[in-house]
């Protein structure tokens, strides 16, 4: 996006610290530097790719330091961080001794969106632990299907300040906000905004479940007209009820099931609204059929519900939902189906990440041979198994953490055949590939949502399902 000249007094000869030197720090770097505010850059790493990155800041008079990301430059009058950094960290400790705000780049778009008196388009927020990207590229297009100018933004790869100070004008922004992003963000109030659901995850970096349904809740915080839960999450419901909200502002429900009044759900095959019409109490709309929504896994249909429910609370009308729905496609490595071999579906949800994003990937399969392991960033795996044993018709594990989940498939799930694969390097998936098509019969689905981050093997979970979808094909070719 083509940048526009603003200007803000209040960053004029401003000394701002800049956390991080990743796809957030730069950006807010730039962007502060050009508003005349006095910026440092302090950086954990001093490697070849954050010397480069340092030298083009420094060409356009950014101090940048590496190697020291725990030191508060003297006379920092506010830290703007990358999102993942940690809040035990001892530069926050010291800013927080010195009385220093920290924001992170979500705080920082929010307090420029109307700068040099540009109207700013509102927000439809989207956080939870699972299915956050797909959800808000679902409301973008069921956005984009009303004839409203609009972008996917956040944290899903469009940074919010390139969104809020780029040459292109906006009527809404669907914004996908991470648990990192909204503890570093008081400010920002939404039109409206949802939770899709609360599971572990990140306990880490936050310390407590209870300290990262409190950063989830955070969107809530200022909801103008519709703060949108899960039905089937309680916890995200319960949010709804501690946050503290424009007056008027409504709870919305969205479920699998019948919809009740102010909610949305599934009646014989069709996604119904129940809550954004004339006597919700006896009335209901029609927005699309199950068939629309791509693929039709429950967890998505779900998604696709609470888009629909942020875009019915805009004004959108049934029709652009069912257009939008029609015309997303999802990412890939999200419950993708790769390819049939042998009379086996083989599918690749390599972003299933976590555990609870795994469950909602092995309930939509009946018979399942299940490739799973990884980082497991301090999970367990007993609930995840117990839930899903009677659909398991053998594993195979790979990675680092994989022991953890053969304990729990030793209690919960005994009968199932597991392959413990110790193999780390570039053949492994393979390999893997190969054990589960042994495994595997006419029906049933190898399945790889490893419930696990892929770190330990991979640069990340796209490279993984890559080879997972090459392994695959290669067994086709062997089989042809």
């Amino acid at each position: 996006m083509g940048g526009r000249e603003v200007t803000s007094p209040e960053f004029q000869g401003k000394r701002v610290t800049v956390a991080g030197l990743g796809v957030s720090g730069i950006p807010a770097a730039r962007v502060l530097h050009g508003l005349g505010a006095v910026v440092t850059v302090v950086n954990d790493g001093d490697d070849e790719r954050s010397r480069a990155q340092a030298g083009e800041l420094q060409a356009l008079g950014v101090t940048v330091r590496l190697g020291d990301g725990d030191t508060l430059p003297g006379g920092t009058e506010l830290i703007v961080t990358a999102p993942g950094w940690k809040p035990d960290k001892p530069l926050f400790a010291a800013a927080a001794e010195a009385g220093v705000p920290v924001w992170g780049d979500v705080e920082l778009a929010w307090r420029l969106r109307e700068l040099d008196g540009r109207k700013a388009a509102p927000w439809l927020a989207v956080t939870g632990t699972n299915g956050k990207t797909t959800t808000v590229q679902m409301l973008a297009s069921i956005l984009k299907a009303a004839g409203l100018r609009t972008a996917a933004v956040g944290n899903i790869g469009v940074s919010l300040l390139d969104a809020v100070l780029g040459e292109e004008t906006y009527d809404v922004l669907a914004v996908e906000l991470s648990s990192y992003q909204l503890h570093w963000a008081p400010s920002p109030r939404a039109h409206s905004a949802v939770v899709l659901n609360l599971a572990p995850d990140h306990l880490d970096w936050h310390g407590s479940m209870e300290a990262y349904a409190a950063d989830k809740g955070r969107v809530y915080e200022g909801n103008r007209v519709a703060c949108v839960y899960n039905v089937a999450d309680k916890a995200t419901e319960d949010l709804v009820r501690e946050a503290d909200v424009e007056e008027g502002c409504r709870a919305v429900g969205f479920t699998l099931g019948t919809p009740g009044p102010s909610q949305l759900g599934v009646v014989d095959g069709i996604l119904v609204d129940r809550a954004f019409v004339e006597n919700r109490q006896k009335n209901a709309q029609e927005l699309a059929e199950v068939s629309d929504v791509h693929p039709s896994a429950p967890h998505n249909i779900a998604n696709a519900l609470a888009a629909a429910a942020l875009a019915r609370a805009f004004g959108v009308p049934a029709g652009a939902v069912r257009d939008g729905l029609r015309a997303f496609t999802p990412d890939a490595h999200r419950i993708a189906h790769v390819a049939d071999v042998d009379g086996v579906a083989y599918v690749d949800d390599s972003k299933a990440t976590n555990t609870h994003a795994a469950e909602a990937s092995l309930a939509a399969y009946e018979s399942i041979v299940w490739i799973a392991g990884g980082l497991a960033k301090g999970a367990t795996f007993d609930e995840l198994v117990a839930k899903s044993a009677q659909r398991l018709r053998g594993v195979v594990l790979i990675g680092a953490d994989r022991a953890l989940i053969r304990e729990a498939l030793t209690r919960h799930a005994p009968e199932v055949p597991v392959v413990d694969l110790a193999r780390t390097d570039t053949g492994a998936m393979l390999a893997a590939v190969q054990e589960a098509a042994r495994l595997a019969g006419p029906g049933d689905t190898v399945l790889l949502a490893p419930a696990c981050a892929s770190m330990d093997m991979f640069a990340n979970y796209n490279k993984r399902g890559d080879a997972f979808a090459e392994a695959v094909r290669e067994l086709g070719t062997a089989s042809a």
